[in-house]
């Protein structure tokens, strides 16, 4: 009977433990709520899956070939997704998601391409760090690239 109990309570235990893991379809979750609400312009969406302070950056080569970092905030990106004029149709396109879970730390690559009503912009690779937080697991950094050419995924 003792080692009945033991192994129920082993059981129960390991339960509990897989339904605490985080695991890639959880972290690829959490990027498609992002986009949903990015294409919807729902920002509270967006903020759903974000900590309140997201630093957002951008790589990319400019037009005279020198290479540049643009750092930004969550509330410029939200303000631009909340003010993008109706006629505009932000489209970005994923083509896939490679995830990798350490602990309370993840991370998700996802090479893009951008659209705007209807044509090809840019493409390049967004790179999410994600954290669990308090408040459950939130994007915690937002990285992109963008380039215009070779843009064939």
């Amino acid at each position: 009977m003792k080692s009945y109990l033991t192994v129920v309570l082993l059981m129960i235990v390991c339960s509990l433990q897989a339904q605490q893991d985080f695991t890639e379809a959880d972290a690829k979750g959490i990027i498609d709520t992002f986009f949903e609400g990015f294409h919807a312009g729902d920002t509270l969406k967006m903020k759903s899956v974000m900590v309140d302070h997201l630093p957002t950056q951008t790589v990319f080569t400019d037009k005279d070939g020198n290479n540049r970092i643009s750092n930004g905030t969550a509330d410029r990106l939200l303000t631009a997704i909340a003010n993008r004029p109706a006629e505009q149709k932000w489209d970005e396109r994923l083509f896939g998601y490679e995830v990798k879970i350490d602990g309370n730390l993840a991370h998700v690559w996802t090479p893009y391409q951008f659209w705007l009503n209807g044509e090809m912009s840019h493409c390049g690779a967004n790179a999410f760090t994600l954290g669990k937080t308090d408040d459950g697991w939130k994007i915690l950094h937002l990285i992109d690239s963008r380039r215009r050419e070779s843009c064939s995924m």
